[in-house]
C-alpha cells in the first residue's frame, strides 16, 4: 500500500469523495455534516493523502487540516478530515494506515494535538473504534465547532509522545 499526498481532483478520488459526502448527508442532518467538499480539500491549509494499491487502485483517503499553525510561541493543532476507505478495501487496514500517516504529519509539524469530529450513530461505530485504538479520547468541541448531538469529538495529545518513549534507545 502506498500512502502519499495527492490532489483530490483525480476522477477515482472525486468518486470516492462523492460517495463519502452522500453517506454523510444520508446519515446526519445537513447542519451536522462537517465533511469537506472538493473545494475545501484544495485549500492550502489541507494536506490530502490517498492510499493506493501497488497497481494504482484507490483504497482510501484522508486529510489533515491545519487549525492553528505551529509558531515559535505555540504548538499548532490539526484536524483529521475526509477519512474514507473504498468498499472493496475495507477490512485491510487502510484506514489505520492512513490515520497513522496523518498523525505522523501532525507530529512532524509539531502540533500539540490532532482532533476530529465524527458521528454518534451506529454507522460511525467502526470509525469511533478505529480512533480509540489509535489513542484518540473524547473531548469537547474544538476549532469552530459547537456542541451538537449529532457530533462526537475526539483528540490525540501529541505533547506526550509515548511512541518515541516506548521505542527506547537504539541497541
Amino acid at each position: 500500500m502506498i500512502i502519499a499526498p495527492e490532489s483530490p481532483v483525480a476522477a477515482d478520488v472525486r468518486a470516492l469523495l462523492a460517495e463519502h459526502l452522500a453517506d454523510m448527508y444520508a446519515t446526519s442532518p445537513a447542519e451536522s455534516v462537517h465533511a469537506l467538499d472538493l473545494t475545501a480539500l484544495l485549500a492550502p491549509a489541507v494536506t490530502f493523502l490517498t492510499a493506493r494499491d501497488d497497481d494504482g487502485t484507490l483504497l482510501g483517503c484522508g486529510a489533515l487540516s491545519e487549525l492553528r499553525p505551529t509558531t515559535a510561541a505555540s504548538a499548532g493543532q490539526g484536524e483529521v478530515k475526509s477519512m474514507r476507505t473504498a468498499g472493496p478495501a475495507r477490512g485491510r487496514g487502510v484506514a489505520g494506515a492512513v490515520l497513522e500517516r496523518l498523525v505522523a504529519l501532525a507530529r512532524e509539524r509539531r502540533y500539540a494535538s490532532v482532533s476530529l469530529e465524527t458521528g454518534p450513530q451506529e454507522y460511525f461505530a467502526a470509525a469511533r473504534r478505529l480512533y480509540a485504538r489509535h489513542g484518540f479520547v473524547p473531548c469537547g468541541p474544538f476549532g469552530s465547532y459547537s456542541p451538537d448531538p449529532c457530533s462526537v469529538f475526539r483528540t490525540l495529545d501529541l505533547t506526550d509522545d509515548r511512541t518515541d518513549a516506548a521505542v527506547g534507545p537504539a541497541a
